[in-house]
């Protein structure tokens, strides 16, 4: 099932499987399923863009290869209004050059901003990367520095 939820960031879709979320993305298509969780991951995400909410609470159901999975959830550590460089996520999972493998999860992540791939930037404090476009991952970066103050 699936929902669409207008963001500051554009059109997203939110999609649940067996009551977890699975995906969230940019897309152009609407979508107006009401199960339970999609309705609480559009609560979410409106408290998140604009009440300056820090945690979200939704089951999730990462679908990926196991190394995708081990890097997700070390996404999941960063706090909020925090950055990690793709380095540290690598070391973070105990590998010492693994960072465009690192890019490579990130690009793939199914759910967007809840799986928080846009803490993650590069070495030198350039942006990286982002699979919705860099100016969302700056707004984002933003958001959530300006949240936090």
């Amino acid at each position: 099932m699936k929902t669409s939820y207008h963001s500051p960031v554009g059109l997203l879709t939110i999609e649940e499987e067996n009551g977890q979320i699975i995906g969230i993305y940019l897309d152009h298509q609407m979508y107006n399923d009401q199960a339970d969780v999609l309705l609480k991951a559009k609560q979410q995400l409106e408290d998140y863009f604009y009440h300056g909410l820090q945690q979200f609470d939704l089951p999730l159901l990462l679908k990926g290869t196991a190394f995708q999975k081990r890097v997700w959830n070390v996404l999941q550590t960063i706090p909020y209004g925090s950055t990690f460089s793709y380095k540290e996520v690598a070391e973070k999972l105990g590998l010492n050059k693994g960072y465009q493998a690192i890019g490579g999860a990130n690009h793939n992540n199914p759910i967007m901003i809840v799986v928080p791939c846009h803490r993650v930037i590069q070495h030198d404090g350039g942006l990286g990367g982002y699979g919705g476009g860099v100016n969302i991952k700056e707004y984002l970066l933003n958001l959530e520095k300006k949240a936090k103050m």
